[in-house]
């Protein structure tokens, strides 16, 4: 891969966050765990899914997603890498690669038009990513907040960022982030990855992490709204109880809230976010925004 690279006088760019895969073995992994489609098919057959791949790099996973998957779209945002990746998917004709922003991408508009079969049916649709560690929340919750058609999340993201991820409340790791992403589904720890599988070879290591998207939707696109804002405003100021950082964000009366909170909840008036579930942040937040 770096050979390929060289020839077609590639240069990282560190605005992009670019570390690239070097041992196939770990795209193998990520693309054989990446789903759980129970769809039962035949020796050479592929999985009827359409897989949305961001920032495909040079094409190292992208490969593995096309043995396995019907379709494949993935977008880059580096245009240096068009030769490139024509040459590395020169054989993967079920790959489709765009080169833009992912976070300015209309992705209603991209993939409701990709996932169509050849027999005019629509196919499933999942993520499979590295992302960048600097934008890794961003994307994630664009992938979730704005498209509610996936039925499963797969990124390596920082080792750091897959523990909050799958944080459980009252652990110290457990954020605001955890608490919205359970809005929308649960989030699985796959393995991790060690910093020597990347070139140029980052400072940390990565983890890889899958998130099954609820389906049907656990939560009303109001519950989720709600809630929403309700966690945003429990995890404003870190530290401070619940009442607090309530009555500060949204302009709640202390009194009120630990009524509510103690009748709604059955804890402790002194209770703090970070003890909360996401199920509670959204029986809370029907009380507190009728």
């Amino acid at each position: 891969m770096s050979e390929i690279l060289s020839r077609h006088g590639f240069i990282f760019q560190k605005k992009y966050g670019q570390n690239f895969l070097r041992d196939v073995k770990i795209p193998r992994r990520i693309a054989s765990e990446c789903t759980e489609y129970g769809f039962e098919t035949k020796e050479g057959e592929k999985i009827p899914a359409l897989v949305l791949e961001i920032g495909p790099g040079a094409g190292i996973l992208t490969k593995e997603l096309s043995e396995r998957f019907q379709k494949v779209l993935a977008v880059e945002i580096d245009e240096n890498l068009k030769d490139v990746l024509s040459e590395t998917l020169a054989d993967c004709g079920n790959v489709k690669v765009v080169f833009g922003d992912i976070m300015k991408t209309d992705l209603e508009t991209l993939l409701e038009a990709e996932r169509i079969d050849k027999n005019g049916e629509k196919l499933p649709v999942s993520v499979c990513a590295n992302l960048p560690y600097y934008i890794t929340t961003p994307i994630i919750m664009k992938l979730v907040e704005t498209y509610g058609k996936f039925d499963f999340i797969t990124v390596m993201v920082q080792k750091e960022m897959a523990s909050r991820l799958c944080a459980k409340e009252k652990s110290a790791e457990y954020g605001s982030i955890t608490a919205s992403l359970n809005l929308y589904g649960s989030v699985k720890r796959l393995f991790t990855v060690p910093a020597g599988c990347f070139f140029p070879k980052p400072k940390v290591d990565s983890a890889v992490i899958r998130i099954s998207m609820h389906n049907p939707p656990k939560y009303t696109k109001e519950q989720v709204e709600k809630a929403g804002k309700v966690i945003k405003a429990a995890f404003s100021v870190r530290r401070k109880t619940l009442v607090n950082a309530l009555s500060s964000a949204l302009g709640c009366d202390k009194e009120e809230l630990k009524i509510i909170i103690k009748e709604t909840l059955g804890v402790p008036e002194n209770v703090r976010g970070e003890e909360l579930s996401t199920e509670q942040f959204v029986k809370l937040s029907e009380k507190l925004l009728p």
